[in-house]
């Protein structure tokens, strides 16, 4: 079982302050404490980071991957949430993927796919709303 003190008062002993982090790489304070007060709460840092992992299919896109027979592994899947990162990086608010024979629209900021097509449904074709594109 794990115990973590602050200047002797216990905080928890299944786990620590949701508000307060260890760093094992810090030197001790005054108090002799390893713990540093972060600029976000514990949660919100584990909020990001979940959300950053999440990639999400509208109805839409999973009735386009359906019918258009689209098969995405989990590599492809990781393909197009790196993708997605990327757009945001470049401050891209709808991305176009493209990925191998496939293509994809995506909102970054929902970090949501939004339709999906297979080059067949490509040829002549013209997407308009995007404001980039992420070739994978």
């Amino acid at each position: 079982m794990i115990q973590a003190t602050k200047g002797g008062e216990c905080l928890n002993r299944v786990g620590f302050n949701r508000n307060l982090i260890v760093n094992p790489n810090s030197t001790p304070n005054k108090t002799g404490s390893n713990f540093t007060a972060p600029k976000k709460s514990f949660q919100e840092v584990l909020d990001g980071i979940s959300k950053k992992e999440e990639i999400k299919f509208s109805k839409h896109a999973l009735e386009r991957l359906r019918v258009r027979n689209i098969n995405l592994s989990k590599t492809d899947i990781g393909k197009i949430n790196g993708a997605i990162e990327k757009a945001e990086e470049k401050g891209v608010d709808e991305a176009l993927i493209l990925m191998d024979d496939k293509a994809f629209i995506a909102s970054v900021k929902n970090r949501t796919i939004i339709t999906a097509a297979t080059n067949e449904q490509l040829k002549e074709n013209v997407f308009t709303n995007i404001d980039g594109a992420v070739i994978v």
